[in-house]
């Protein structure tokens, strides 16, 4: 008789493999505490208004005020994402996060008058008043906020967009709740038994050797999309509409500038990544044929682009193997960097395996009070997991580091950055298990899993980002996004970017209806960017180049102290030019060479 495999329910989860919030809050009691003072503090905001302009001393006791109410607000709200994403059928959890949300929105509306009142500081008084050494700690917050003065609309109407921020969150959240609780995607036979199909399994189908496998997964998974394409559109296209009128209001000359604008980086350099890319499609296209020829298919489908090529070499490891090889891999960075990690994952900073209901996919986050939180669904049969789970790591230790050489108000880096340390850390991992291969397969296994993680990164998040910006710009042009009008702006990406090689099916561009990061909008450049500097600095550092791990651990400490293109500048590479892309891509064609010969193909 065959074994049914069932995914766990939270209650059975043993506690070692779960985060420990303690650094947050002891229990719930104590987060319920910190609510009502929370609450209570709101009022403070408005004795405040209205006397910014009056002396130093007025504006620093507000700013003194707000930073509290902040503070708090960000630990109240790492906790309740957290906790939700644990479960998100939980209902005890959604009613936290709503009650947090909601008391956010008044807080947001309660303090909305700031940001009109302080463009209206008389600029000689405030030059005088950040001169002094007391105000350190909001030089940096009040310059970013001073250069939005073209962007910043009264207080009644910025009073009124801030109570409307939970309303907005409703395509985003209704997506999430749809696909990860409400979506039934059954289960599928194999030959270990009947497993269950959902968002986080869906990877290891499509990894498993057996084509059929693959294929009655792919078809079963894209049926339950299919019978829900016109939600999922109204969804993505209510999302657009709101990322259009935020814009128009603020008087932005599109989505896409006002979205750039924040972390002051040109257009252009988005433009570039896309150009590039483009321009490097041969090499990839290249790729699909090698996968093809290497998987001796006739033609590859879409549900072949994850099957490994190197069946043969086997890739298991438990969690703690894998923090093991990630802490040696990561030596060049030095016994702080290693220890503080390493204890983190084998400590309270992750929540490692898949249950039932929980948040599919991975993150790390970061808060100035608490621990640098990773969420994973790991599997100890997927390398990529490990190359995750060293991902999301780069992002903690990139929290940890910033939080302790900043103060509050601009410790916080922006995703530019951030996957900057997320994928130096896939680098380091990469060439550490390439050294200990201890075969020719288990290189080539190697070699394959990075291009495909490369690939990945580089070639399909600029896929992605070109879609949100053409879906963008078809809704502020005034055509409607219908599902019909997406899947055809999708599909016609999928056919450039994977070349003649792929052979789409009628359901692959439902695909483009499928990508959570699409409701952050223009969020997903950010990670082709960020490898291509990464694979710059990473090289700095495995080549013992003089001052490169000082240049980069700046870098990591560098927090929000400064905007991104600058922050980067200074760690070495320069990503207001196309170089760094140009460079990405060549070093993905290069380890394309690399698997062809190891593959004698």
């Amino acid at each position: 008789m065959k074994t049914k495999h069932e995914i766990p329910v939270r209650a059975e989860v043993p506690a070692e493999h779960r985060w420990n919030l303690g650094a947050l809050y002891s229990d719930e009691a104590a987060w319920e505490s910190c609510f009502k003072t929370w609450e209570m503090m709101m009022e403070a905001a408005a004795g405040f208004r209205g006397t910014l302009a009056n002396s130093s001393d007025a504006l620093f006791s507000a700013l003194e005020s707000f930073r509290e109410f902040s503070m708090l607000g960000e630990r109240l709200g790492y906790y309740a994402h957290l906790r939700q994403t644990e479960d998100e059928g939980d209902s005890s959890s959604r009613g936290r996060m709503g009650r947090y949300m909601m008391v956010a929105t008044k807080g947001a509306g309660a303090w909305s008058w700031m940001n009109p009142e302080l463009q209206r500081v008389p600029e000689a008084s405030m030059n005088t008043w950040l001169a002094e050494e007391r105000y350190d700690e909001y030089r940096i917050f009040l310059a970013r906020i001073l250069r939005f003065k073209p962007h910043v609309l009264s207080e009644a109407e910025e009073r009124l967009l801030a109570l409307a921020s939970d309303a907005a969150g409703t395509p985003q959240e209704a997506f999430s709740v749809l696909t990860n609780v409400d979506f039934d995607f059954g289960s599928i036979e194999t030959p270990e038994g009947l497993r269950p199909l959902s968002q986080s399994s869906f990877s290891s189908f499509m990894q498993n050797p057996v084509r059929a496998l693959r294929q009655k997964a792919y078809f079963q998974f894209y049926k339950a999309f299919d019978g829900h394409k016109n939600t999922l559109a109204q969804l993505y296209a209510g999302q657009c509409k709101l990322d259009n009128y935020q814009a128009t209001v603020r008087n932005y000359s599109s989505s896409r500038a006002q979205a750039l604008f924040a972390d002051d980086v040109p257009e252009s350099v988005y433009d570039n990544l896309v150009k590039t890319v483009g321009n490097n499609l041969p090499v990839l296209h290249d790729y699909y044929e090698l996968r093809r020829r290497a998987l001796g298919l006739d033609e590859l489908c879409h549900y072949d682009v994850y099957a490994p090529l190197v069946p043969q070499a086997k890739a298991e490891h438990s969690w703690e193997e894998s923090v093991d090889l990630i802490a040696e891999a990561l030596a060049p960075l030095g016994e702080e960097y290693v220890s503080t990690l390493k204890g983190g994952l084998l400590g309270g900073w992750a929540d490692r395996y898949e249950n039932k209901g929980k948040r599919s996919g991975a993150f790390s986050a970061g808060s100035f009070v608490g621990d640098p939180y990773i969420l994973m669904n790991y599997k100890k049969d997927v390398i990529r997991d490990m190359f995750t789970m060293a991902h999301e790591g780069g992002h903690s230790m990139h929290s940890w580091y910033s939080a302790r050489a900043n103060p509050f108000m601009h410790y916080s880096y922006t995703i530019f950055e951030a996957e900057v340390a997320s994928t130096f850390n896939e680098a380091l991992l990469f060439r550490h298990l390439t050294d200990k291969a201890d075969s020719p397969a288990l290189k080539a296994y190697l070699l394959s899993s990075r291009v495909d993680d490369l690939l990945a990164t580089l070639f399909r998040q600029t896929m992605f980002a070109e879609f949100e910006h053409k879906a963008h710009a078809m809704m502020e042009g005034g055509q409607p996004l219908t599902v019909d009008a997406l899947r055809l702006e999708y599909r016609s990406l999928l056919e450039r970017y994977f070349g003649p090689a792929m052979k789409l099916e009628e359901v692959s561009d439902l695909e483009g209806l499928r990508i959570p990061h699409f409701y952050n909008s223009y969020y997903v450049y950010k990670y082709a960017t960020g490898i291509s500097a990464s694979i710059a600095l990473s090289a700095r550092v495995m080549q013992n180049m003089p001052g490169a791990r000082d240049d980069y651990f700046a870098f990591l400490r560098s927090g929000g102290s400064r905007f991104p293109i600058e922050s980067l500048k200074l760690a070495g590479v320069d990503m207001s030019t196309p170089a760094p892309v140009e460079a990405a891509c060549a070093e993905f064609g290069r380890l394309v060479g690399e698997l062809k010969t190891a593959l004698k193909l």
